[in-house]
């Protein structure tokens, strides 16, 4: 929940996280179809509390999550609600902008939530008091990191090494975005993409999906999952409505 991508590319943008998380905490479940309200549901599951940081709707739209909103703040639990369940409700919506915009959030810890609909990129932020949300340009490549993990110099360094990477590949394939989150290196495991901090706090999987716009009846979302620790890939299709390309 703690490093994410957007990179927009021929057929469709690609959209991926890396989660990093304490070694205690339990593994997550690998990405697993599940029934909505509105629809299905595609997401990797927490054991422990039952939500996600990663889901995709079969309407079409994906929704991600980061721990902690403009600044690294003092966790006070215990909390209302898990970020995660609250991730599984929003993304579980027609409109999930509208539910951000609507839902009460009063006792839940700050968390930011990255969302793509067709055509449409969103940021939505909540600090614990106040909802913010703005649309980045969805043609432009976007990085977002976790201020809970992450000092705002090494954010920065981050951006730097995401658009040198971007450079040298116009436009990726999934390999490559899956190698960006896997093996980019700076030399500080701290710091880097694929972070260990003393293995105590680590990168422990890698969601990526990439949703391909130019079939005729069907837009497919192809979910990859690695879970590191495990050394096991996955690989899930979402079929979604045909839509225009949305880059």
């Amino acid at each position: 929940m703690c490093t994410v991508t957007y990179i927009p590319a021929p057929g469709g943008p690609f959209l991926t996280s890396s989660r990093d998380e304490q070694r205690t905490r339990p593994p997550a479940l690998e990405p697993g179809y599940y029934a909505g309200d509105t629809g299905r549901l595609l997401f990797p599951k927490d054991p422990r509390a039952g939500g996600t940081w990663f889901a995709a709707h079969g309407i079409g739209h994906v929704a991600v999550l980061l721990n902690g909103a403009w600044q690294r703040h003092t966790s006070r639990p215990p909390y209302r609600r898990s970020r995660g369940l609250v991730l599984v409700e929003l993304t579980d919506q027609a409109d999930p902008l509208q539910a951000f915009h609507s839902m009460d959030l009063e006792g839940i810890e700050p968390f930011t939530l990255i969302l793509v609909e067709e055509r449409l990129l969103h940021e939505c932020r909540w600090d614990g008091t106040t909802k913010f949300h703005r649309a980045p340009d969805p043609t432009l490549p976007h990085i977002w990191s976790s201020v809970t993990l992450y000092k705002p110099d090494v954010i920065r360094k981050k951006e730097q090494w995401f658009h040198t990477w971007l450079q040298d590949h116009p436009p990726p394939s999934v390999e490559d975005v899956l190698n960006f989150h896997h093996f980019t290196d700076s030399g500080d495991p701290h710091n880097s993409i694929l972070m260990n901090r003393d293995d105590q706090t680590l990168t422990v999987s890698i969601t990526l999906i990439h949703h391909q716009h130019q079939h005729v009846n069907t837009a497919p979302m192809h979910m990859h999952y690695l879970d590191i620790p495990g050394g096991k890939t996955f690989h899930s299709i979402l079929l979604t409505p045909a839509t225009s390309p949305a880059v």
